[in-house]
């Protein structure tokens, strides 16, 4: 995985998978990579191929930090595997969901 900043925002890519294994060290690397100046976070899912009810545990948790700031969460680009099954829990009514 990685983290750039840009601005007030946290750009987070190359997550692989986000599920049981994994999920509870990914949220926890955000929240640490994130500062007291950037209240935005995007995480680029466009190399994720697999996702489940832990990993949208943790984006709605990384949704929660980046409201705390007044800022928001946003999902950027999903595979389309990963984008069912975010509208399947109807997530992408919580999470601003880029796909371009």
């Amino acid at each position: 995985m990685k983290a750039e900043i840009h601005g007030d925002t946290l750009c987070v890519s190359s997550v692989k998978e986000l599920g049981a294994a994994n999920a509870n060290a990914f949220r926890d690397w955000v929240r640490k990579a994130v500062s007291d100046r950037q209240k935005n976070i995007d995480i680029d899912l466009s190399e994720t191929t697999f996702i489940d009810s832990c990993g949208l545990g943790a984006l709605v948790a990384l949704h929660k930090t980046a409201c705390s700031k007044k800022g928001l969460l946003r999902l950027l680009r999903p595979q389309t595997g990963v984008l069912q099954i975010i509208e399947l829990a109807r997530l992408d009514r919580v999470f601003q969901v880029v796909k371009q």
